[in-house]
């Protein structure tokens, strides 16, 4: 069967914006050959920094035939009502029409049958769409043409079977030809097929799948590392963005001049990787060793000691003003830097980040009441030093060290150790793989300055959208979440927010009402997606939450864990199904009465044995219940319920609850809504999918 290939040849795609592209590519041509009923067996797309590339195979030589049926009016209907059927079907009689009986009267109907076009024909106008309709995160005009792409268009490549396939992109010249390697092989290349595309790139310095690149640097950074008897630290987002800057990698070493080792390593590699896109070295010991490895997309005649060399003496400048900015920052001592922060604006509505930091400091105070461990001393000096490295021209330079330099200014000045820590690890977890602090002063440092950051911006009301959140303050609250659950600290969340907030209100900013509750919405939010990978349902957590209340994750996990241990018996199960069935009962007709039935039954009422003993059975497992999670025993809650099962079971195989007698049937409505509350006091049950 035909295959198309679509090939956009560019200038250099961003690295960043790459995958995003080929799976959009990808993802818009099937959607659009489907809905003009062309189905290809595979359709994949592969992006380099200078080409988009798109192949869909076993694609069909005609779209299929199409048969409509349209319904018109009866038989014997007006003659306009007739005439206008016939005109919206493109029909001229009623002979064209069928007569049907419909079972409602016999009616008119028009079938329509359409011959399927060529494939060929349909596909010009439909790749135009699918380029232009391509979506980029910033795009820009070219004189070659009238829409907005990434970045200039130069040549398009378009084939159908074969063949060169029309393609209008206004001024981008289209054919059967592409282009290698920009320097090892700039000639024109004619393709016939994906195969004869990808064998010819291949032998013109490309590598067309960004997979290939990956290995093949991944491999050669291993190789010219094991040659000098080192490693290569690792750093995977490093080796994606690289992939994207390269058509044909070449891994070269370089040295680093010894007179800058002196330097934190940190710095080191900051500046290595940030600017010039480095790979550090290690050697056996693990520390980082003289050498970095660079990812050339040329052969050079000489080896590559010229690029070698040029990249050595860059790397030279950037290591001699970071090296200048270190001995300059240390004539200063970290403290005399604090008042420096009020020249910086945390947010308009908050105030500076001194200011941000005083709120810091007083909610450290009662954070440290409940981190086991934690020096109040020490973390309300941590607080008050933890951004003062904002001010330094090290971290002016590389904002990516924040926190890392204040660490070694800290212990530079003499600084406790753990204060020094704090300083580093405050910002920290910064995402999912990053690692979450446990000396209990950088723990303390840390949910200080992540609680104020929410509490403030929902108190402004500059909450997260659906596609934004410009103050990163869903990975603060996951920040939040994974400090307290690593370090099983049980804190009151909802009683922190509140002193947040009062802390905030103190200082006359412009906030709006206590986010408090809002808050714990959230948090329910973002713990569904931490634990999620985790495989805890989401369910069971809403089940939790949504009893009201309950702030302390430690415990609401350990809530969820014995919820869901329950629930995988079979007592746990049934119970269930009982709940729902007791619950929809109730509240059909409580609908149906426009009345509510609480309280506890009346035992002078109880007639049939089944339902005297479920009665009983709910008050003893209310108290047991009620007992075991007052010492947070779940596990013993949980237990407690599964002995409901049987007396439940047998009050609705023996009990009729809609009887003649409307005392009794109020009184078992009463029995029903008292089994549901007494599971909702566990959990809600309701909230619970299967």
């Amino acid at each position: 069967m035909p295959e198309l290939l679509l090939e956009l040849l560019t200038e250099e795609i961003p690295a960043r914006m790459q995958r995003r592209a080929a799976d959009d590519l990808a993802r818009l041509a099937t959607e659009k050959l489907e809905a003009v009923g062309l189905v290809a067996s595979g359709v994949h797309a592969y992006a380099t920094p200078r080409r988009l590339t798109l192949v869909a195979e076993g694609l069909p030589e005609r779209q299929p035939d199409t048969t409509e049926e349209r319904r018109g009016p009866r038989v014997g209907a007006p003659a306009n009502a007739v005439e206008g059927f016939l005109k919206s079907v493109g029909l001229t009689s009623l002979d064209q029409c069928e007569t049907r009986d419909t079972g409602k009267g016999n009616f008119h109907f028009a079938v329509i049958r359409r011959a399927g076009r060529a494939t060929a024909d349909v596909l010009p106008e439909l790749l135009r769409q699918v380029v232009l309709d391509l979506p980029w995160p910033k795009s820009m005009r070219f004189p070659a043409a009238g829409f907005r792409w990434v970045r200039p268009m130069t040549r398009a490549l378009s084939l159908f079977d074969g063949k060169t396939l029309p393609l209008d992109l206004d001024g981008v010249p289209v054919g059967d030809e592409t282009r290698g390697h920009r320097f090892l092989a700039p000639e024109t290349i004619k393709v016939r097929s994906f195969a004869d595309y990808r064998q010819k790139l291949r032998e013109a310095r490309v590598m067309l799948r960004s997979e290939d690149r990956r290995q093949a640097i991944h491999l050669a950074l291993y190789e010219r590392a094991a040659e000098r008897e080192l490693t290569v630290k690792e750093d995977p987002a490093l080796l994606d963005e690289v992939t994207g800057l390269v058509e044909w990698p070449v891994v070269l070493v370089g040295a680093i001049d010894a007179e800058f080792l002196s330097l934190p390593p940190e710095v080191l590699t900051t500046s290595m990787r940030a600017h010039q896109k480095y790979f550090a070295c290690l050697d056996r010991d693990g520390r980082l060793a003289p050498r970095f490895l660079l990812v050339a997309n040329m052969i050079a005649e000489d080896g590559g000691r010229a690029i070698v060399a040029g990249n050595e003496r860059v790397l030279r400048a950037r290591l001699a003003d970071a090296r200048f900015f270190w001995e300059q920052d240390r004539k200063l001592a970290l403290a005399t830097r604090v008042p420096k922060l009020a020249e910086r604006i945390f947010h308009a509505r908050l105030g500076s980040v001194l200011d941000k930091m005083g709120r810091v400091e007083r909610l450290t105070e009662e954070l440290a009441l409940h981190v086991p461990g934690a020096d109040k001393a020490a973390a309300l000096r941590a607080a008050e030093l933890a951004k003062a490295d904002l001010s330094s021209g090290m971290v002016g330079e590389f904002p990516e060290l924040q926190g890392v330099m204040g660490r070694y200014y800290a212990l530079h000045d003499g600084e406790k150790a753990e204060v020094a820590e704090a300083i580093a690890e405050h910002y920290s977890p910064l995402g999912p793989n990053d690692r979450c602090p446990s000396a209990p002063t950088s723990v303390v440092v840390a949910l200080a300055d992540k609680i104020d950051s929410l509490v403030g911006f929902f108190s402004i009301d500059e909450k997260p959208t659906g596609s934004k959140d410009p103050y990163a303050l869903r990975r603060a609250a996951l920040g939040v979440i994974r400090l307290v659950l690593e370090n099983r600290l049980r804190l009151p969340l909802s009683r922190l927010f509140g002193r947040a907030y009062a802390i905030a209100h103190e200082a006359n900013l412009a906030l709006g009402s206590d986010p408090a509750s809002e808050l714990l919405a959230f948090f329910a939010d973002r713990l569904k997606v931490h634990l999620r990978e985790q495989g805890v349902r989401h369910d069971l957590i809403a089940a939790v939450f949504a009893l009201g209340g309950e702030d302390d994750l430690v415990r609401l996990l350990a809530r969820v864990a014995a919820l869901d241990e329950f629930l995988k018996t079979d007592d746990g199960a049934n119970l269930l199904t009982a709940y729902r069935r007791a619950a929809n009962i109730v509240r059909i007709e409580e609908k149906k009465d426009a009345a509510t039935y609480p309280g506890e039954p009346d035992p002078k009422l109880l007639a049939e044995p089944a339902e005297t003993v479920l009665a009983a059975e709910l008050a003893r497992a209310s108290v047991a219940s009620g007992d075991a999670l007052a010492r947070e025993a779940f596990t013993g809650a949980m237990a407690a319920l599964a002995k409901l099962r049987a007396p439940v079971d047998e009050f609705f195989a023996r009990v009729t609850v809609n009887c003649e007698n409307r005392e009794m049937r109020a009184n078992r409505l009463r029995l029903l809504a008292q089994i549901r509350d007494t599971l909702n006091r566990v959990a809600d049950f309701s909230q619970i999918e299967g």
